[in-house]
């Protein structure tokens, strides 16, 4: 059997296109932007993620306080970023977003694997752990610095640089850089031992880190929010500010995945309405791009049901 590079429902196909005319019927885009915000609450909250708790948690705490300090005034953020998103109507760039990221996080985790009886940790442990078991065997004895693209409010950065800490003895200095500065704040206030050396706003398209400054760079689940353009500029970035032999390590959704393919009318419908980029992404030849920008691409595996592992290496000759 051949295997299906993107679901129907993603790119040109005519069932796309029919669902895309429905996503731009207003009414019908508000009815599912709540029912998919819906369906989040609910699945982390059935599992015992106390989805309201934890946002007035985080919102009586010291987040809003450190918007201003870690807000960089340069930036501008690109059109792309500007739209609504995620059931957001001002996407990543507001305060609900951010508050409510964290348990967003773990219901994400829970839908993996939807039919097994797992707590919320044992999923969000399992879907971390699936990424480092995947790039395992790329990895060197040794790490100095370690760089998180699209960190949101950190859960990604703090899990992996415990597990890639937990492999050596000497200290790694690793990263968060994030464009909303909402997320950062939160992400400052999770990292309560301060285990992350910095939290940096910034576009990862163009940032000002040095040439040749990290050993690896993660991209975990920040692709697929954004359109293709922007995504090979941050390839070339990070080519840019890989060290020799460095590693690019990206985990996102699955195209060629049976379940998102198989996802019911009324779910993709829900997560089109919520992903402005789901067509872009799914017809996006990763690995092609990635070569492209001049980076030596080893390896894709599905590292979980729904989602894929990509690795990927900085020639010594660059």
């Amino acid at each position: 059997m051949v295997e299906k590079l993107k679901p129907d429902w993603a790119g040109a196909d005519l069932l796309s296109h029919v669902v895309n005319l429905l996503i731009q019927t207003k009414p019908l885009y508000q009815l599912m932007k709540l029912q998919a915000r819906r369906i989040m609450i609910d699945t982390a909250e059935k599992k015992g993620v106390a989805w309201r708790k934890n946002y007035q948690t985080l919102e009586n705490g010291s987040a809003k306080s450190l918007l201003a300090p870690m807000t960089n005034s340069a930036i501008a953020y690109p059109d792309y970023y500007q739209v609504p998103f995620h059931a957001y109507e001002q996407g990543n760039l507001c305060w609900q977003a951010a508050l409510e990221a964290p348990s967003a996080t773990y219901a994400i985790a829970l839908r993996v694997w939807k039919n097994e009886s797992l707590t919320w940790e044992e999923a969000h442990d399992r879907l971390r752990g699936c990424f480092h078991q995947a790039i395992a065997a790329y990895l060197p004895d040794r790490l100095e610095k370690v760089l998180d693209i699209g960190c949101s409010v950190g859960i990604s950065t703090l899990t992996l640089h415990r597990y890639l800490q937990k492999r050596q003895t000497e200290p790694i200095q690793t990263i968060g850089l994030d464009l909303s500065p909402y997320m950062l704040s939160v992400a400052k206030v999770l990292d309560e031992k301060q285990e992350i050396a910095e939290w940096v706003h910034g576009n990862a398209e163009k940032t000002d880190f040095a040439d040749n400054s990290f050993d690896l760079v993660a991209i975990q689940f920040l692709l697929h929010e954004l359109p293709q353009l922007p995504s090979s500029q941050i390839f070339r970035e990070v080519k840019r500010i890989l060290r020799p032999d460095g590693i690019l390590a990206i985990v996102d959704n699955n195209p060629a995945s049976p379940v998102i393919q198989g996802l019911p009318p009324a779910l993709f419908l829900l997560m089109k309405s919520t992903e402005p980029w789901s067509d872009e992404y799914y017809t996006f030849d990763l690995e092609g791009e990635i070569q492209r920008v001049g980076l030596d691409y080893k390896s894709t595996v599905a590292s979980d049901p729904r989602h894929r592992t990509l690795v990927a290496v900085k020639s010594t000759a660059d």
